[in-house]
């Protein structure tokens, strides 16, 4: 009483008798049963006269199916109807709590579903969920946890004490923008790895499995690969087959020294469009590309003009493509002949054999195409974000294995190191 009247003051004493709405009361119970309040504290905070009144609103509000009662004016109802009422509310509190069961059992053993058992850390944050969603006390909660061998086990002071450690991500706040910056800037393409490679450029002192982690608790995923039907140029023997003089040995030391080529289709509302680019060994950069509606000789032939108009010093290069009817047309053959280039050509249904190209497919369409379809309303729309993307990948997108580089960054650097 004495803390009372130093809280309120003296007038709290002459009072006269409340009456406190459904609202109040349910405000008083949450801050004990969900705020995890003691209930003197809530008491003196509300200006309860006695501690007892709001322990009777609680036992009151668990009885009656976790639901605020309040009573009725006029007279009570007779004995009959007590009973009545009684039994309704017994069915009542035994429906609450085989829901309530269900729901802890649904929720937690959802998190001990996976081949490792959950972390404390996520158990406190479940069952911080169920206390909102049932309005259940953490006691009850953990009880029918722990109750279950089946379900991973927690104590109540290892709760609270989840709930209350410090966040050891507070000083990273910076940081974490910046990575989100750049998952943004590169349209939610980068992972954890490209990253982790950007903010090394930019002078960060951090470790990759901080950013890997970072990311994580952000939401911050890169786009997935999905595989589809690959596109295949192969009729049989329509020219002259040449052996394969790469044997997967993809890099070389400097550039213009491996070239790989291939054709990959897109499918587009029933119609199709073909791109067919040149991959350089060493640093990955696209030297020059096509891309037309029809996969015919002419697509191929203009690539290696470009190509050789920007290349012109290719003695000693090892071309390498597929068994497509295109690199064994005579045409094709000759252009590389008279230009010193040995031609290579991959194992018959062996696709790794031009594994070089192919992930650059794959990368090509993970991070502009696949599931993104609906964003192009017809091939010419689709042609200029492929135009679009081979820039970027040449001159934005890094390399974690090149140096955290972009592949023209890196031909610079190396042709750099060379003349030094």
């Amino acid at each position: 009483m004495v803390d009372l009247i130093q809280k309120h003051g003296e007038a709290i004493l002459d009072r006269p008798q409340q009456k406190y709405t459904a609202d109040f009361k349910l405000a008083a119970i949450d801050r004990v049963l969900l705020g995890g309040e003691a209930l003197r504290q809530v008491s003196l905070d509300l200006g309860l006269t006695n501690q007892g009144i709001l322990a009777n609103w609680l036992r009151s509000f668990k009885e009656n199916g976790y639901t605020v009662i309040t009573k009725k004016k006029g007279r009570p109802p007779k004995n009959a109807q007590k009973q009545g009422q009684t039994t309704d509310q017994r069915a009542g509190r035994a429906g609450k709590e085989t829901y309530s069961r269900a729901c802890i059992h649904k929720k937690i053993g959802g998190l001990n579903s996976r081949t490792e058992e959950p972390r404390k850390e996520e158990l406190a944050r479940a069952i911080t969920e169920l206390r909102q969603e049932l309005r259940l006390s953490v006691k009850y909660i953990i009880d029918v946890i722990n109750a279950d061998p089946g379900l991973p086990h927690i104590s109540r002071s290892n709760y609270y004490y989840q709930t209350h450690k410090p966040d050891k991500d507070s000083g990273n706040q910076k940081l974490m923008d910046r990575i989100k910056e750049i998952y943004l800037e590169h349209s939610q393409r980068y992972g954890y790895r490209r990253i982790y490679g950007q903010l090394r450029r930019e002078g960060y002192e951090i470790n990759h499995k901080k950013v890997q982690r970072l990311m994580q608790k952000m939401g911050l995923f890169g786009i997935s690969i999905r595989k589809r039907r690959k596109y295949s140029s192969y009729y049989g023997v329509q020219g002259k087959i040449k052996p394969d003089l790469i044997k997967r040995n993809f890099y070389a030391i400097i550039p213009d020294r491996h070239w790989f080529t291939d054709v990959t289709e897109f499918h587009l509302k029933d119609q199709k469009l073909y791109l067919s680019p040149i991959i350089d060994g060493c640093t990955q950069e696209i030297i020059s590309y096509n891309i037309s509606k029809h996969p015919d000789l002419k697509q191929v032939m203009t690539m290696l003009d470009d190509a050789f108009e920007k290349h012109p010093a290719l003695n000693g290069l090892i071309f390498h493509s597929d068994r497509g009817w295109q690199y064994q047309h005579y045409a094709y053959q000759a252009a590389l002949a008279n230009r010193g280039i040995d031609q290579s050509m991959s194992r018959l249904g062996n696709s790794l054999d031009d594994g070089l190209m192919e992930g650059f497919f794959g990368i090509l369409k993970r991070e502009m195409f696949y599931g993104q379809e609906h964003k192009y309303k017809d091939l010419n729309e689709l042609e200029q974000a492929i135009h679009k993307y081979i820039d970027y990948y040449n001159n934005v997108r890094i390399k974690t294995g090149r140096k955290n580089m972009t592949p023209i960054e890196y031909r610079n650097h190396v042709l750099t190191t060379l003349t030094a």
